[in-house]
């Protein structure tokens, strides 16, 4: 979670060039279990979007997002996951990094 804190003002950055409308973060960052090996995983929902924004947003993003912790880095859409068991995990666990609550 500290890498989070940390960078918490560059990932609010990259929320307009990126169209972001909320990022989460979940999974290992939000836990003690977090260390020099862990990836980042995160959950975004982008602002309304067309084809050709989405492709070039969500891999600009996940790379940005890669430089940043210096580590590998998991992005799900969240209108993607289509597993209701993984959505519910992520329902439950998720932080919120930018955006509004529902």
């Amino acid at each position: 979670m500290n890498l989070l804190v940390t960078n918490s003002e560059v990932i609010k950055s990259l929320r307009k060039k990126h169209k972001v409308k909320k990022l989460y973060a979940f999974g290992s960052v939000l836990t003690p279990a977090f260390n020099e090996e862990s990836d980042v995983d995160f959950v975004v929902e982008f602002e309304r979007k067309s084809i050709d924004d989405f492709a070039s947003n969500y891999f600009e993003l996940k790379f940005a997002l890669e430089d940043l912790s210096k580590r590998g880095v998991d992005l799900v859409e969240y209108s993607a996951i289509r597993n209701p068991y993984f959505k519910e995990e992520i329902d439950e666990t998720r932080e919120l990094i930018y955006g509004q609550k529902n």
